[in-house]
């Protein structure tokens, strides 16, 4: 395969932007090799410069959940250009945008539109302490909700104590507020809540992960949650940036049938264009500014060219409900032929799955946490990546992030892919 023009625009890119790449995964560090630049995308295939063609497997790490370069989002976009860029004023649309979400997602009364699903958990925090007047928050080892600095934060040396900077910059004085829980282990969160009581602001959670890979709740595990923090008077804030109208219109939430009192939510709800949003209680949200005294602004909060590709998006997707089901066939499908692939070569490895998003582990064991995940054969799945790039199907170039398909994902590219992982699979166990 040949990649000159990745290689030469990449050792160009280090002498302007820091490590060549403008987000740190993109740098295939974890995987071997140097990155590929891509320059465009249709359905389900990305093409780079130099004009390999890859099944994609990220999709712009979930958003793209009706393929690349779908028709009626990019037509809306194209209407709304000729009206301008950004107002840094009120729209119609972002109103618009903002009342399909209220009637999609069950623990939405209200929302905030912000630029990035970073944004908006960082907001959510920042909302959570001033409506509960308290400091502390809880969030899960292996959960990434953005660079914010409170979410940069490495687990202590047990369950309930302190966590420590994972990042310079990050003060020991926000790392005192944040409290690390193992993922689905509620007991933890439990005796985090009573040694803390009456100090937590908000619990934050991926209500299925995508961070350490796909990793999906124990039965009861987010039941538990809700009523740990009905019980301690704490904000149950669900990081569905990935899940949100992935798994289901209403998301996670919608589908394991445990309402959180906020919602954060990423750029499926522009597009996949640059935006976010959080939302929740009627109550919690007027504590926003101008209604409330939490300040959060944005000049390009609801910019109206994110907005039209987003109502795009989202009127799709509550006007079509097969679109669901025919996206959980598609993921149901593709997970099947990696099973059928690992029994024909008589392999044992983890396959974590749900709907349209899942994660091959390089170990037997069960994958529930971040610790389980982290015991997974890395550099196994480096030359697994590095294989499968060859064969020309690009995944996430990291163990630990999840894949996720798209309703472009039809018969012939999902018998594509299988080979492409057949033949891999063979070859590094020849």
């Amino acid at each position: 395969m040949n990649i000159e023009k990745s290689k030469s625009l990449f050792a160009k890119a280090q002498g302007y932007i820091p490590g060549g790449v403008n987000s740190p995964v993109r740098a295939f560090k974890s995987v071997g090799g140097d990155p590929l630049f891509i320059k465009t995308a249709k359905g389900a295939m990305i093409y780079d410069e130099d004009g390999n063609e890859f099944i994609e497997m990220i999709n712009s790490w979930g958003p793209m959940l009706l393929g690349h370069a779908n028709p009626i989002i990019e037509e809306a976009v194209r209407k709304a250009l000729s009206d301008s860029l950004s107002f840094g004023a009120p729209t119609a649309r972002e109103v618009e945008v903002a009342e399909l979400i209220t009637h999609m997602v069950p623990s939405v009364e209200k929302v905030r539109m912000v630029n990035s699903g970073t944004e908006a958990t960082m907001s959510a925090i920042r909302l959570a302490r001033g409506y509960t007047r308290k400091d502390k928050i809880i969030k899960f080892e292996g959960c990434y909700h953005g660079h914010g600095d409170s979410f940069l934060i490495a687990a202590g040396s047990g369950a309930a104590t302190l966590g420590t900077p994972d990042s310079p910059g990050v003060t020991p004085g926000t790392a005192k507020d944040t409290l690390i829980a193992p993922y689905n282990d509620l007991e933890a969160v439990q005796e985090i809540a009573q040694t803390h009581k009456g100090e937590i602001a908000a619990l934050i959670i991926e209500p299925v992960a995508g961070n350490m890979g796909c990793v999906l709740p124990k039965e009861g595990f987010l039941e538990g949650l809700r009523t740990l923090c009905d019980a301690h008077e704490i904000v149950l804030i669900f990081d569905e940036v990935m899940t949100g109208f992935r798994l289901a219109k209403g998301g996670a939430q919608e589908l394991y049938g445990v309402i959180p009192d906020m919602t954060t939510l990423g750029k499926i709800i522009g597009g996949g264009m640059p935006v976010g949003a959080y939302g929740g209680k009627k109550e919690i949200m007027d504590f926003v500014s101008p209604a409330g005294p939490v300040y959060q602004a944005g000049t390009l909060s609801g910019n109206p060219i994110a907005m039209a590709a987003g109502l795009a998006m989202l009127t799709q997707l509550e006007e079509n409900p097969a679109l669901y089901t025919k996206l959980n066939e598609i993921g149901a499908r593709t997970v099947k032929e990696v099973q059928q692939n690992l029994d024909r070569l008589s392999l044992s490895y983890t396959i974590n799955h749900i709907g349209s998003m899942f994660s091959l582990f390089f170990t037997d064991a069960p994958v529930v946490d971040f610790r389980s995940a982290k015991a997974a054969d890395t550099t196994k799945f480096s030359g697994y990546f590095r294989g499968m790039l060859e064969q020309g199907v690009y995944l996430a170039p990291s163990q630990f992030e999840a894949l996720f398909l798209s309703t472009a994902f039809e018969d012939d590219i999902i018998a594509l892919f299988s080979k492409a992982n057949y033949d891999v699979l063979k070859a590094m166990h020849a």
